[in-house]
């Protein structure tokens, strides 16, 4: 019996220092493992649910710390970290990043620079600037110079002409204005009638009153001196109803006397 006891009390005492061998085993290993450095993945232009995922099985905390609106960008994209990627870090590290917005930032229209009656180019180079597109939708005539704004279209809802512009249409940034330019043809005006004028007093009255071109000049008979010439015949011909385009000429046939028939 007392051998028994014996054994059984060796038994029981080895059972004892195994365990408490375990258990400092396991101990010291977690105590020796908690803190250890690790290397941090890079997550830039990882989406931010894959980048918390990948975070979560290397023992990292990922927190939004700022977002921003790129152009071209969907949301949620991770753009900066810090720590910077392969950094030498604790485990249980917050990693703070900068993601993408999923809505685009606007701009009300009363903060962008005037556009009626301006240079187009110019204005388009200052809108490219503040990450708004630019195209042109058409031309209408004006008397002004040409290729300058006349109309202003929003998705497809005129926002700004002469008669002023709506302020308070927000443009999201990487949307698209359509503009209308100005031109100095495409308008139609009567014909004038030239016949009995003097080449001089034609041309002016043209170029300076009606937009118009002195074309091709046929002489009838001995002409000396052009400028006291009078225009006997023209093409396109006079008539009441007739119409000819801005900018386009008119022919002309001129003949040194008067004709009787002219007051």
């Amino acid at each position: 019996m007392t051998t028994k006891v014996f054994f059984k009390n060796l038994l029981i005492m080895a059972l004892v220092i195994l365990v408490l061998f375990l258990i400092l085993h396991f101990f010291l290993r977690a105590y020796t493992n908690h803190g250890q450095e690790l290397t941090l993945p890079d997550f830039k232009d990882m989406h931010l649910v894959e980048a918390e995922e990948l975070a979560d099985e290397k023992t990292f905390q990922i927190i939004v710390n700022d977002s921003t609106h790129i152009v071209g960008q969907p949301g949620g994209m991770i753009i900066n970290q810090n720590p910077k990627a392969n950094a030498t870090v604790k485990e249980n590290r917050k990693v703070y990043v900068t993601v993408t917005k999923y809505v685009s930032d606007q701009i009300r229209l009363k903060s962008l620079p005037e556009l009626y009656g301006r240079d187009y180019e110019q204005k388009r180079k200052e809108l490219m600037l503040m990450k708004i597109n630019s195209r042109i939708k058409g031309y209408a005539y004006d008397q002004g110079e040409p290729d300058h704004i006349l109309e202003v279209y929003y998705k497809g809802q005129l926002v700004a002409d002469i008669d002023g512009r709506k302020e308070n249409v927000k443009i999201e940034k990487g949307g698209t204005l359509d503009f209308v330019l100005s031109e100095q043809k495409g308008l139609q005006i009567g014909i004038p009638d030239l016949r009995c004028e003097s080449l001089a007093a034609a041309e002016f009255l043209l170029e300076d009153g009606a937009k118009l071109k002195l074309g091709a000049i046929s002489e009838e008979g001995n002409v000396k001196d052009r400028e006291t010439a009078y225009i006997i015949d023209q093409f396109p011909p006079y008539s009441p109803d007739g119409k000819i385009f801005i900018g386009e000429s008119i022919n002309v046939v001129i003949s040194q006397e008067k004709p009787k028939d002219c007051n």
